[in-house]
């Protein structure tokens, strides 16, 4: 309803649970699971953030390009702006919010504060999960496949070198964790590539 003079609101309203656009999504959220319903057309980074009150993944450019929305799907970095809520079923999310536990910095994110791996901090989360993602199919990456990696992440502020600095260090501290004897292993699932 209207008031003479004035826009009508254009605002769709959510799908009501009789409609056929609507289904059940049962996900693994952070190591939780998760079941709610979603419109074909919900976008995951909007899912993400007003539904569940992640708002670790930030909205930027919208169309994949510059990492803000990034999570991890099943181990890989995925842009949730262009994923739609029906494709998490059945998979494996992690977003920022997900990393270390019982208060302490996951080591990727430990590593980014002590190499100074950000300066305004919004493209963070989306850079500290791919260099999680890079790390657990590379623990040594050399700078090359360090940067390849981190392509679809772009920062305004740091010049990349805090990043690339911060990624190995990381990784030499997860190799220590991993080989007591100091003779790290690699681990992760194989075959596993950057940004499917």
């Amino acid at each position: 309803m209207t008031r003479e003079g004035s826009t009508p609101d254009r605002r769709q309203e959510p799908a009501s649970a009789t409609s056929p656009d609507v289904m059940q999504v049962r996900f693994a959220l952070n190591g939780a699971q998760v079941e709610l319903e979603a419109a074909a057309s919900d976008v995951v980074i909007d899912l993400l953030r007003d539904r569940l009150g992640l708002t670790g993944a930030k909205s930027g450019c919208g169309i994949g390009v510059c990492g803000l929305c990034t999570i991890l799907v099943d181990g890989l970095p995925t842009s949730s702006c262009l994923l739609l809520a029906p494709m998490l079923d059945g998979r494996q999310v992690t977003t920022i919010e997900g990393l270390g536990a019982d208060g302490e910095l996951d080591p990727v994110e430990a590593a980014f504060a002590e190499e100074q791996g950000f300066q305004c901090g919004i493209c963070t989360p989306g850079q500290v999960l791919t260099a999680s993602a890079l790390l657990a199919v590379d623990p040594e990456p050399d700078e090359h496949r360090i940067r390849d990696w981190m392509a679809g992440n772009l920062c305004r502020c740091t010049g990349y070198a805090s990043i690339v600095r911060s990624i190995q260090s990381a990784g030499r501290t997860l190799a220590e964790r991993r080989s007591p004897a100091g003779n790290p292993s690699e681990t992760g699932p194989a075959g596993q590539e950057p940004r499917p």
